[in-house]
């Protein structure tokens, strides 16, 4: 819950063509048992997609699951879109299997925290929180 005593909204989204839910199903349920509230969009997205979906649910946060190897490309569309939309204060994060030397670059490009397989899910509610909170205090 926030302050204002609504949930952070969050989409997970599975981009491309990459079928391996199970994570993203993961960390959709522990967002949910955080408080969160939490819209799954499901296998086989296009950043098009997720970015109409962010802009219908109104939501805080968009964590995308990439195990393709197309984060280069998946991140930094999803981004561009979201500020053609004029909602640039959506956080985007996610994880999957990222080199570090490509995080430190999604990350230079205003991606939020990237997330490895085997973090403790507990790190991405933190983050989220964390990072809500500053949002708040700004506003």
């Amino acid at each position: 819950m926030t302050e204002d005593g609504r949930k952070i909204r969050v989409l997970v989204a599975k981009p491309g063509l990459d079928g391996h839910d199970r994570g993203a199903k993961v960390i959709a349920a522990s967002f949910r048992d955080a408080g969160f509230e939490v819209i799954y969009t499901g296998l086989h997205q296009t950043p098009e997609m997720i970015v109409s979906a962010a802009v219908q649910e109104d939501v805080d946060v968009v964590a995308m699951s990439v195990l393709s190897g197309a984060h280069m490309t998946l991140f930094p569309r999803v981004l561009d879109l979201l500020k053609e939309e004029g909602v640039d204060n959506i956080l985007l994060t996610g994880g999957g299997i990222i080199p570090e030397e490509d995080i430190t670059a999604l990350q230079g490009l205003g991606v939020g925290q990237l997330f490895g397989p085997g973090t403790p899910t507990s790190e991405a509610v933190s983050y989220i929180r964390e990072w809500f909170a500053t949002q708040a205090e700004r506003a």
